[in-house]
């Protein structure tokens, strides 16, 4: 009897191994669906997926879960640092573990304008703000920023992090500087602006409030315009500091306002404010990149005389967008309008979006075939680490809302006043996928297959349309 067990687990491993060879192998993607499917049947039970109507109250959210054998992804290395930074990494040792599950290797760039880069640009202002405490001083210069975000990414990376945030995030190191503004001295702040307004505004924000009313963020850009102002005081005095352009300089002064408001509020009361100001700026814009458009132009154009042809068009051509990113609920209402406008100019005057059925979870990177698109919450979110489950964050499955087609002279709306209304605040979670229960079979199976999976959407990410 033992030796048929592992006879049996002897043959399951080669067959792990064979998939993954096949990960390489672009044609094994598309067999990927229905070896997926019949394993899913035997945990339906586990499966929520709930249709609600835009205008229906909020549904639970859905946590999808990598299984286990992703949780390797995070194990600990020693990290290699420079020795010359002397910011206090210590300060933000639990935020930098978040932020390393947030920007880990296998799905950073999948999560990067939702969940990775605004959690990573958010730590990087706190621990600048939480260092200025000693050092009273709001920025780095340009050698000490090169050795501190190349110490501040390889801490990261030793935690699992991805190895190129800096390129998937765009991060630079004078991101650390003072850039163009004038000021970075704490006390000269403290002299500059009204700091105990600024502090009044931003002390705590009302995460679904804030992006329509802009408390805080007008606050801020208000000491950001006085800190600019003092660049026109020093050029008079013939100091060094050379002008730039206004709105540049105004921008950079916005970083160093908010690392004073990390140096005055504790780690979490900061990431708070900066996340839910990052994730305002976040859900104005659609993040996808949209390819040409000619072949839908061909099939749904004016006088378009075959239906199935101009879907399956649609369907290839949104297949190629959801290679390239998660997107919130209401980022996906952003994309949806943007490629709405861009066919309708190109003269394809009926609703395609009704006609083939898109709705807005087609937007967004997809994660199953029984769990489609998966659009991450308009709020603020970081991933989770289970050591028992691996990596897993939430996905509002429960909007099953259809793209809205724009009129021809509708532009994209604000996040505040969406035709579509989506829940704020989602209810608590009530299904998920579970990976327990399952014989050595068919869960050495179904990670394999979610391996090939990851494969398969970084293979495509990889192709030109």
């Amino acid at each position: 009897m033992r030796g048929g067990v592992s006879e049996s687990f002897r043959l399951d491993l080669l067959l792990v191994v064979f998939i993954l060879f096949l990960c390489l192998q672009e044609s094994s993607c598309s067999s990927l669906n229905h070896l997926r499917s019949s394993l899913i049947m035997d945990i339906k039970e586990d499966t929520l997926l709930l249709e609600t109507l835009p205008t229906a109250a909020p549904q639970p959210l859905l946590p999808l879960r990598a299984p286990s054998p992703l949780a390797p992804f995070t194990n600990s290395t020693s990290p290699r640092l420079s020795g010359l930074c002397m910011l206090n990494f210590d300060a933000v040792k639990s935020m930098m573990a978040v932020t390393s599950i947030d920007c880990v290797a296998p799905f950073a760039e999948y999560l990067a304008n939702v969940i990775c880069c605004p959690q990573l640009e958010t730590t990087l202002v706190i621990l600048i703000g939480q260092s200025s405490k000693h050092s009273n001083m709001l920025a780095l210069n340009g050698t000490l920023a090169k050795h501190c975000l190349s110490d501040f990414q390889q801490l990261l990376v030793s935690q699992g992090a991805n190895d190129t945030l800096q390129k998937i995030c765009s991060l630079h190191p004078e991101n650390l500087t003072e850039g163009s503004c004038p000021v970075k001295d704490v006390h000269e702040f403290e002299s500059t602006v009204d700091s105990s307004s600024l502090l009044a505004a931003c002390g705590k924000i009302d995460l679904v409030n804030e992006c329509c009313e802009e408390t805080c963020g007008n606050a801020i850009t208000e000491a950001a315009k006085k800190l600019a102002l003092k660049a026109y005081d020093i050029s008079r005095m013939g100091g060094p500091h050379v002008l730039s352009d206004h709105t540049t300089r105004v921008n950079d002064c916005k970083r160093i306002v908010h690392r004073w408001l990390a140096n005055k509020l504790e780690p979490a009361g900061a990431k708070h404010v900066l996340r839910g100001l990052y994730n305002c700026k976040n859900n104005k814009v659609c993040p996808l990149v949209f390819p040409n458009m000619k072949n839908i132009t061909k099939a749904c154009g004016d006088g378009m005389n075959n239906q199935t042809r101009c879907c399956n068009t649609v369907e290839r051509y949104v297949s190629h967008l959801q290679r390239q990113s998660f997107v919130t609920n209401l980022q996906a209402l952003d994309c949806a309008a943007s490629l709405g406008l861009k066919l309708q100019k190109d003269n394809v005057s009926k609703n395609v979006y009704n006609l083939c059925h898109i709705s807005l979870k087609d937007f967004s990177v997809q994660v199953t075939s029984e769990v489609s698109g998966c659009l991450l919450s308009s709020l603020p979110s970081d991933a989770i680490l289970d050591k028992t489950a691996g990596i897993s964050f939430v996905c509002d499955l429960n909007d099953n809302i259809p793209a809205p087609w724009p009129s021809m002279s509708q532009l994209p709306a604000s996040s505040c006043k969406k035709s579509v209304r989506i829940p704020a605040l989602p209810a608590v979670a009530s299904g998920q996928i579970s990976f327990r229960g399952l014989n050595i079979w068919s869960y050495l199976l179904l990670a394999a297959s979610m391996i090939l999976e990851v494969c398969c959407i970084y293979n495509a990410a990889i192709l030109p349309y």
